[in-house]
């Protein structure tokens, strides 16, 4: 049996996924409801790559790799019943979990937007554990979960994976060792959604003896795998608007366009990296490696190298030629903090991932040239505050720093 069911498998993630594990064999269903693309409508946003249909991505792939995806058009938040359907009619090796909203800004931008986050993402995965232990179905739960759930305090300890090591004194003075899940953080409602979706799988492994691998992915960079890159049907998502865009992202695309790189507060946000490449090779190894019923959930970090953010526009900077420029801050988050962080399990499973320096980054700068003339500049501001005491992200000294300006590699 091999059988995939991949969650989301239309969006930034997902999709390089799906056609990784096809193309090594698995036989691919990807459910999704293509709510990102609504919301991109919703924020008058888009992808800087031409993003095609679903339907026009999957004969694409059949055309260049002779392997077939199935696509489910399915809300696994709502439709309890048609995901018990299918679940029961594939009876899947593994189901790889992208199928929340997951971006921090968005999920702070208002009212509507944190109840749907929440709606939906607590929704999901318990939809989809439900259903399972509902069926009774030996399938391994893979998700994609987030360092965000760690927080960043910058307290200088390396974070463990997953769970940490205490002492717990008893009332007569004794002293017992107990191992608990790493205290949580979460710096925003969808950083606290994914903090939720670990008391979930905990209580699924222990009760229904089910097998689960929680992986706490950094902010993914790049955008094309060996796959997309195959077709310009097939090309991944580039997000470079204030919600969805990563850093990185919207670094590059303010470079291809002679804008300064705005960083927010004083750059001293440490954050953990990790390509795209790397992000599907770590899925493929966490379904090959699951673990064994009855054990507690597997988390794995899911990082290559940590950056500060200043720095990382330093070396976009240094790259393109482009100014750095400074603006207020709409998180509410430490103005500076470290992150030391293991990623000692994937490295043990094979991983040799590859860094920002790899070369890889050019890649990056040339998809943003490419595809500059689908550039929208007014998404780009983060337009979403933490709390109503903050300033907007963007100010107005920015726009005087703006020449036109072309990349050159």
């Amino acid at each position: 049996m091999n059988n995939i069911v991949v969650i989301g498998g239309d969006g930034f993630c997902g999709w390089p996924t799906s056609l990784h594990l096809s193309r090594r064999g698995y036989d691919v269903t990807i459910v999704d409801n293509l709510s990102r693309r609504r919301i991109d409508d919703d924020l008058g946003a888009q992808s800087l790559t031409p993003i095609t249909t679903i339907e026009d991505r999957i004969t694409a792939w059949e055309e260049v790799s002779g392997r077939t995806i199935r696509f489910e058009m399915l809300d696994v938040a709502q439709e309890f019943d048609r995901l018990v359907s299918l679940l029961a009619e594939l009876k899947p090796e593994a189901v790889v979990h992208f199928g929340e909203q997951r971006a921090a800004p968005y999920s702070m931008r208002g009212l509507t937007e944190k109840r749907y986050t929440v709606d939906n993402n607590i929704n999901a995965t318990h939809n989809l554990l439900a259903a399972i232990a509902g069926l009774d179905l030996d399938t391994h739960v893979v998700h994609l979960g987030t360092m965000g759930v760690y927080g960043y305090d910058g307290d200088g300890l390396e974070i463990p994976e997953g769970y940490q090591k205490v002492k717990v004194t008893g009332d007569d003075g004794t002293e017992f060792d107990r191992e608990i899940l790493y205290p949580t953080n979460p710096g925003s409602v969808y950083h606290m959604t994914k903090s939720m979706d670990q008391l979930l799988f905990q209580f699924y492994a222990k009760n229904d003896r089910m097998r689960i691998t929680d992986l706490h992915q950094g902010i993914v960079w790049g955008t094309q795998t060996p796959e997309t890159k195959l077709d310009e049907r097939l090309i991944n998502r580039f997000d470079y608007d204030g919600d969805y865009g990563t850093v990185l992202n919207r670094f590059l695309m303010q470079a291809a366009v002679g804008h300064p790189l705005t960083v927010h507060g004083t750059g001293g946000q440490t954050r953990a990296f990790i390509h795209i490449r790397d992000t599907v090779k770590c899925i493929q190894l966490a379904i090959e490696n699951p673990p064994a019923h009855g054990d507690r959930v597997v988390i794995r970090n899911q990082m290559a190298e940590t950056l500060r953010v200043r720095d990382l526009a330093e070396l976009v900077a240094n790259m393109t030629g482009v100014q750095v420029a400074y603006v207020n801050n709409p998180r509410n988050e430490a103005a500076e903090n470290d992150l030391r962080v293991s990623n000692k399990s994937f490295r043990d499973l094979g991983l040799n991932p590859m860094t920002l320096q790899d070369g890889l980054l050019e890649e990056t700068v040339e998809i943003a040239e490419k595809y500059s003339d689908r550039y929208v500049p007014q998404t780009v501001s983060a337009g979403s505050l933490w709390t109503k005491f903050q300033k907007p992200g963007v100010v107005s000294e920015v726009q005087r720093f703006h020449v036109p300006h072309r990349i050159a590699v």
